[in-house]
């Protein structure tokens, strides 16, 4: 009996179940990629505003601090957008004719907020609060990028879960001294420049328990360093901070404040990984298991 197929029948079949598993491959691949893609991520992306707000002009022009807009980030999950009123306090006197500010006048005028789109936009289920990562040592720009830099905004970072857990998995490379939180320009102890850091030996907050500074304690007092522990603010009420763009400026830590000076033994720290172990500890960051659970962002 003749045979049905020919012989070369069983080439073709294999040859098709081989380009059918290519082709499961390739696709595979090309959505991977699309998912990280910023047409998905929206990363890089610079949305159009009713307003072109500039931080680069409010943080490096004008000296403005992040809390003087986003006054909920250090008490809240949510970070907080200005109201109208934050505007109108200077805008009442500079700019009071631009064109481009007008959604700003109109806004105050009938009352209305102003529709701005969100930049930072997770996911209806995912749970952040940015309180806890501000008070656990956790900088704006690890986030957000340098915003100081930024004449429009855009998402710098991916926001997916990849992301957020590669840090949960290892947090010491992304923690600052608490004093640092809102230095855009911090980028961390090295062999040339140090931080020092000691335990306040105090109760209190855990984070604030941590004193640091890039100066070295020593040069006033080569056995001792003499640490005066105090509110941290300065004369007026007015937490000190460095300037957001460049660092440059008292810390709380770095500026003598009022108070019952007490003796702290600092240690020197030349890079990321030893300052970011020590900050690890006396912050009581709970471990990468725990904070890696599913239950961490997802409620």
């Amino acid at each position: 009996m003749a045979q049905v197929f020919d012989r070369s029948s069983n080439a073709l079949a294999r040859f098709s179940l081989v380009l059918a598993g290519v082709i499961v491959i390739a696709l595979g691949v090309t959505l991977d990629n699309l998912q990280r893609s910023p047409w998905v991520t929206r990363q890089g992306q610079r949305p159009d505003q009713p307003v072109p707000f500039s931080h680069k002009h409010h943080v490096v022009g004008l000296g403005l601090q992040c809390q003087y807009c986003h006054t909920s980030v250090e008490k809240s999950s949510y970070a907080g957008i200005p109201p109208t009123k934050t505007c109108i306090n200077c805008h009442s006197q500079i700019w009071t004719n631009a064109q481009l500010l007008e959604p700003v006048r109109q806004s105050w005028a009938t009352g209305a907020s102003i529709q701005w789109i969100k930049v930072h936009d997770l996911p209806d289920y995912v749970y952040f609060n940015h309180s806890i990562h501000v008070n656990k040592g956790i900088g704006c720009a690890s986030c957000h990028g340098r915003v100081d830099e930024m004449p429009l905004m855009y998402q710098q970072n991916t926001l997916q879960m990849e992301w957020c857990l590669n840090c949960h998995r290892n947090p010491g490379v992304n923690l600052r001294p608490t004093s640092e939180i809102y230095n855009m320009a911090w980028a961390g102890p090295s062999a040339d420049k140090p931080v020092w850091c000691a335990d306040k030996g105090v109760s209190g907050p855990t984070a604030q328990n941590v004193v640091c500074t890039t100066k070295d304690p020593s040069n006033s007092n080569p056995e001792v360093a003499f640490l005066q522990m105090g509110t941290g603010k300065s004369d007026s009420g007015t937490p000190l901070q460095p300037h957001p763009a460049n660092g440059e400026g008292q810390t709380v830590s770095d500026a003598p404040t009022g108070g019952l000076a007490m003796r702290a033994n600092f240690k020197p720290y030349y890079s990321q990984a030893e300052l970011g172990k020590y900050l690890t500890g006396q912050y009581h960051i709970r471990t990468p298991e725990q904070l890696s659970s599913c239950e961490t962002c997802h409620r």
